[in-house]
């Protein structure tokens, strides 16, 4: 028995020390990265920058120890920020020892806005005389049209090209819910405003289909568009391709039809770079990645004098305050309104970039929002740059400013306010619960889920809707300068791409984040300032004890299984977080 004890406290203690060493280990191990990653790249004469896109695009990259940790294990998927993408493009132009970019497609989780943005710089990019070379073993659609502005266009010679056209998709939950006995009860404002949809309708009203079907065709026609110029063929052509299904025919049908223009393995494209750039075999070719790109100093030579112009990065689903759950990702409109209150403040602050990236959320965050961003603007110049939606509450929060730039892909308007309570009695009698009341007043139990709502009740809220919707029109019609009659004509829920809405006034320049803060720049009279982007980039250790990590593991082994389907998955998980009344856009929309 004794050494039975004392092979079991052995072997504790063994697991124990071992646990420590470990801790230790990664701790160092953690310390020797990041100081590395400190260090300036120095760049080499004849350097090619690889943009290697093969994971999720965000706006603003912030540290994730857990994303390293994958990293440190093999997984070759990153996040990117898109902020880091473009100023990286910009100093590849800039760097005269860097004589080309390398673009290595893989699968991207992004929208299309953003692919457009990233493909204008690279546009840029070209007019310095410098060359793009892309590669993939099979492009998805979003990358190809990224990468069609390439000098040359590789293709595995087993790989496909996917190209056939864009669709819409939306999950609708009707069934699931009447078999589980659950009625979602609903409240909204706008023939259009098909958030609601998927709880009590199993298929598209019309309106709700009138609409997709017309941003879809904008954003294919400006794909098209821009394929169709960089790789020389007909618009006609390309979409008798689409209809074909070129990616089921062999590779070279690809090249032959033009959309491709030579098929290499990738183990035989560093020859290729070398040969295109006039190297010998032997060769060291010298490649740097967007880590190392993004340690490359600037030759921007704006002087630091005090002048900052402020990029503010609110992205995600609009919410009242911090959940338990994924809140790292989301717009919290008690957060947004102190910072925005902070930088009001900050003398040296002389113009805000406020970007947004969302498809709206809680109506009273947004207003609260709203409301910082008019405070705001009343001190020093406001400009939004929209990402890839800024629509319902995200549209709410921007119409304050003084100048709004869009992407023409971006999905915004979507003025509109819908309410949703869910009634359980259903759930409840199936698996025997009862539900009893004792009360004061009439209304004192409003609200509760385990029954439905009265006439009065549906009433109420229906008024408090109206309401809030009158309310944004107001907004909308204060910051656009114009009448809530005429925004009223373009909202009724409505989304519209950026091109749609410059035309209707709701955007006023089409653009991405760089022409936002060329304006930002001519309002704040400034020639020389220093960039600043905020929230503040948290470090390691400041990651590390504000997110859960058990929360945040779940939500991204969710997301990794669920892919396009965990927006919904994430909607029923967190109902009773949501805000009663909310202002977005529908809360799923896939559009591949």
């Amino acid at each position: 028995m004794k050494d039975f004890l004392k092979f079991t406290c052995a072997t504790v203690a063994g697991v124990i020390i071992s646990g420590v060493v470990l801790f230790i280990f990664g701790v160092l191990t953690l310390f020797s990265i990041l100081s590395v990653s400190d260090t300036a790249t120095v760049v080499e004469k004849n350097s090619l920058m690889m943009l290697n896109l093969n994971g999720t695009l965000v706006e603003h990259k912030q540290e994730d120890p857990l994303d390293l940790l994958s990293q440190l294990m093999g997984d070759e998927r990153q996040s990117y920020g898109i902020d880091d993408i473009l100023s990286s493009i910009r100093k590849a132009k800039d760097n005269e020892n860097i004589k080309g970019i390398y673009l290595q497609a893989g699968a991207l989780a992004t929208s299309y806005a953003s692919l457009q943005e990233i493909r204008n710089a690279l546009l840029d990019f070209k007019e310095s005389g410098k060359f793009i070379i892309a590669y993939a073993d099979n492009y998805t659609q979003g990358l190809y049209y990224l990468s069609s502005v390439a000098d040359r266009l590789l293709l595995n010679p087993k790989g496909m090209i996917e190209w056939k056209g864009l669709g819409a998709s939306s999950l609708f939950y009707k069934g699931l819910l009447e078999k589980v006995g659950v009625e979602m009860q609903i409240f909204k404002v706008g023939t259009y405003k098909s958030a609601v949809e998927p709880y009590i309708a199993t298929e598209m009203s019309a309106a709700n289909r009138e609409q997709m079907d017309a941003f879809l065709h904008s954003v294919w026609g400006q794909i098209i568009s821009g394929v169709s110029v960089s790789r020389n063929l007909p618009a006609d052509s390309l979409n008798v391709y689409a209809d074909r299904m070129l990616m089921f025919h062999p590779a070279e049908e690809s090249v032959r039809c033009g959309l491709a223009d030579t098929l290499v393995y990738r183990d035989d494209v560093r020859g290729y770079l070398k040969q295109w750039m006039g190297m010998d075999k032997d060769d060291d070719l010298c490649v740097l990645s967007l880590d190392d790109m993004i340690r490359v100093r600037s030759n921007d030579t704006k002087a630091k004098n005090g002048n900052v112009i402020a990029v503010y990065y609110a992205s995600g689903e609009i919410v009242d305050a911090g959940s338990s759950v994924d809140s790292y990702n989301k717009i919290v409109g008690t957060t947004v309104v102190k910072d925005l209150r902070k930088l009001k403040e900050d003398d040296q602050v002389k113009a805000v970039v406020l970007r947004v990236n969302s498809p709206g959320g809680s109506a009273f965050a947004s207003e609260q929002i709203w409301h910082a961003v008019k405070a705001l603007r009343e001190e020093k110049p406001v400009i939004v740059s929209m990402g890839d939606y800024a629509a319902s509450g995200g549209y709410y929060l921007s119409c304050a400013a003084d100048t709004i730039v869009a992407e023409p892909m971006t999905l915004t308007g979507s003025i509109g306010i819908f309410g949703m309570v869910p009634n359980m009695k259903g759930l409840a009698d199936k698996v025997g619960l009862s539900y009893d009341v004792a009360k004061t007043n009439k209304f004192a139990d409003l609200g509760n889920v385990m029954r439905p709502l009265n006439d009065e009740e549906k009433a109420l809220m229906q008024m408090m809707v109206n309401q809030g919707y009158d309310t944004f029109l107001s907004r909308c019609a204060e910051g656009r300068h114009t009448t809530k009659e005429a925004i009223a004509k373009v909202a009724e829920g409505r989304v519209w791409t950026g091109e749609m809405a410059k035309e209707l006034g709701l955007v006023d320049e089409l653009g991405g984040i760089d022409k936002a803060l060329k304006i930002a720049e001519a309002k704040a009279g400034v020639d020389n300032y220093t960039l600043v982007a905020y929230p503040e980039q948290m470090g390691m250790w400041e990651s590390l004890l504000e997110v859960s990590p058990a929360n945040y593991i779940e939500s991204k082994l969710l997301k990794d299984r669920l892919g396009d389907y965990y927006q919904s998955f994430d909607l029923l998980r967190n109902l009773r977080e949501k805000a009663m009344i909310q202002a977005r856009m529908p809360f799923e929309l896939t559009i591949k």
